[in-house]
């Protein structure tokens, strides 16, 4: 008998280690996960000439933006830069403009997920510095002393990979967790942020996440109805629409049912089900979210359930779920869609007064990525009184500092996707897809930079990222009125990271601004607040509007300019129409002091400080 026991566990033994084959694959830069952030990192990466490996759990690449399903983009309609303007002129070559997705209220920018996937596949095809491996899942992570991390496929498959750095891009935050590298969880309390406006106390509150739908008209006379869901009640949705809601004084100032049906039009006649008032949202405490993946069905279940409602109570049985959008047995999305998860503690934690008062703090200098959408929180399947303490304020569009993708330690780490270190509060806007995109290719280029230098991202000159991310026509400053096709979009984007000239920011209903003025005059008002100890003297008109004679005279005495005649100098820098006694521009000004007093060249450390130069 006992023998038998020993063969039988011997092969058990040996079939368990066989089925668990371990392959070993090296890289410069491991990209774990391949949704909105982690793509666009890889991306970027690759076209700097580094060696990517990224590694998807799923079949798909995009993240929220393709297999949560949300492909109705918030935010950043009006500020179209580096890969967030790549993949949006791609939809617009596939669907023939941009009027093709402007379908729906709730976007500018609409469009079919499995498109946007195919968009990012041939976007990363044509980068032969990536290999993509899909269906792996984070096993066991290990970055200091060691740099492995394991993954593991639904086969029992082992995949052991080391690497030079790594970026998490998970949707939750999963590979900073297992490092163990320090991060937030839910709403930290105001006397930690300073905000004014966040929680009372700490607290593991997320926003709601929600399990997306996309459904479509089968035409008129035909039955789609699904079968009734397990614990459906109508009265769940009690007041999501005119058409269904018991208080009469709410009634009033409700949509109507075609009204929200309209919300997240598709195009080819689709529509994304992604309702957050009375909808489909769902509340899953923290804890739970680790650890507990039965909150997956749960989320469906109510998704099913918002179908059901629309089918039977508001009488749309023509509509039903599509069938050829997402490659599940159930054509609901591939994953949920995640607001927010684990929140790294950063090199700085970028919070709500940075966010509105930019010019009060240093931060915006070291930006990397714009946003403008307002910040937005989903709360309202959550029933705690502790949420009427939070406040949303009316912001301008922002910057996002770069030191909110570094960890406080020297990990070799970046973090991407939506756990940058950001307030809970902020992470209301800095979540949406386009920034997201954004942080991710800023991410890919720091990670880039730091391999071929053979330093930690802690140690990167900010202002030779900065000019990578500018190469890319990437916006460091979120100027609405300075596309990047501007002819002198460069020069002023330096200028205003250097603080050398200031913008105005304005909030405006969704789509929040920051007006640079590049064809208003130039004032001493405007100069005299040069932000790198530059000190104008015989100046004491602050209104005082400047001529092309003055502001050469201006730069004469900050810096050091040629003796060439002035129109040779001014047309040396690429600025027209040249006339000694005309009124200077701010966009001019902003050129002469880019070409000359160079004050983007100035070093600066993760605050936005300059760092003084060490007397040799």
């Amino acid at each position: 008998m006992k023998r038998l026991l020993f063969a039988f566990w011997y092969f058990s033994t040996a079939a368990t280690v066989q089925s668990q084959q371990v392959q070993k694959i090296n890289t410069q830069l491991l990209v774990v996960g391949g949704g909105t952030g982690g793509t666009a990192a890889a991306i970027q990466a690759a076209r700097n000439g580094v060696q990517v490996v990224l590694v998807e759990n799923g079949p798909w690449l995009g993240g929220m933006l393709t297999s949560a399903g949300v492909s109705a983009v918030d935010g950043n309609h009006q500020l179209p830069s580096g890969l967030w303007k790549e993949f949006r002129d791609a939809l617009y070559k596939v669907y023939g403009g941009p009027a093709k997705l402007a379908t729906g209220w709730v976007s500018n920018t609409q469009f079919e997920p499995r498109i946007g996937d195919s968009i990012f596949k041939a976007m990363v095809q044509k980068e032969k510095n990536i290999t993509v491996l899909y269906g792996y899942q984070l096993r066991k992570v290990q970055v200091v002393p060691k740099k492995i991390i394991e993954f593991s496929d639904k086969r029992n498959k082992v995949l052991q990979c080391s690497f030079r750095l790594v970026i998490d891009a998970t949707e939750l935050g999963d590979l900073m967790a297992m490092a163990k590298i320090p991060f937030d969880i839910g709403m930290e309390s105001g006397t930690i942020t300073g905000e004014n406006v966040a929680a009372v106390s700490t607290n593991d509150i997320l926003q709601d996440l929600t399990y997306t739908a996309i459904i479509k008209d089968y035409g008129k006379g035909t039955n789609k109805t699904i079968a009734k869901p397990v614990g459906y009640d109508p009265m769940e949705f009690d007041g999501i629409c005119k058409e269904w809601c018991r208080d009469t004084v709410v009634r009033k100032n409700l949509l109507t049912a075609s009204k929200m049906l309209d919300y997240a039009r598709l195009p080819n006649g689709k529509i994304l089900l992604n309702w957050p008032n009375k909808g489909n949202d769902m509340f899953v405490p923290a804890n739970r979210l680790w650890k507990d993946s039965t909150y997956i069905q749960e989320a469906k279940n109510i998704t099913l359930r918002f179908i059901y409602f629309i089918q039977n109570q508001l009488g749309y049985t023509n509509l039903g779920l599509v069938t050829d959008e997402f490659p599940t047995p159930d054509h609901l999305p591939i994953i949920p869609y995640y607001r927010e998860g684990r929140r790294l503690l950063g090199l700085v934690r970028f919070k709500v007064q940075h966010v509105k008062n930019p010019y009060d703090y240093q931060l915006y200098k070291t930006g990397i990525a714009v946003g403008d959408y307002p910040i937005d929180h989903h709360h309202k399947k959550h029933r705690d009184t502790v949420l009427h303490h939070l406040g949303f304020p009316p912001v301008p569009s922002y910057t996002i500092p770069l030191g909110a993708l570094i960890p406080k330690d020297n990990y070799p780490v970046i973090v991407a996707e939506k756990g940058i270190s950001v307030s809970n509060i902020v992470n209301g806007t800095t979540r949406l897809q386009p920034v997201v995109l954004l942080t991710g290719q800023a991410a890919g280029a720091l990670a880039a930079l730091c391999i071929q230098q053979k330093i930690q991202p802690a140690q990167v000159n900010i202002r030779q990222l900065q000019q990578q991310l500018l190469q890319s026509k990437v916006y460091l400053q979120p100027y609405i009125d300075v596309p990047p096709q501007h002819p002198y979009w460069e020069s002023i984007q330096k200028t205003g990271s250097a603080g050398c000239l200031k913008a105005k920011g304005i909030p405006y209903q969704w789509a929040n601004q920051t007006w640079f003025y590049p064809d208003s005059l130039i004032y001493t008002k405007d100069i005299d607040l040069l932000a790198y100890d530059l000190v104008l003297q015989n100046v004491h008109n602050t209104n005082q509007a400047l001529t092309v004679k003055e502001i050469f005279s201006i730069l004469r005495l900050l810096v050091k300019v040629p003796t060439s005649e002035p129109i040779v100098i001014w047309k040396s820098v690429g600025l027209t129409d040249f006339d000694w006694e005309r009124k200077c521009t701010r966009a001019e000004f902003a050129v002469l002091l880019d070409k000359y007093a160079k004050c983007f060249e100035k070093k600066i450390d993760f605050s936005g400080q300059f760092i003084q130069p060490k007397i040799q």
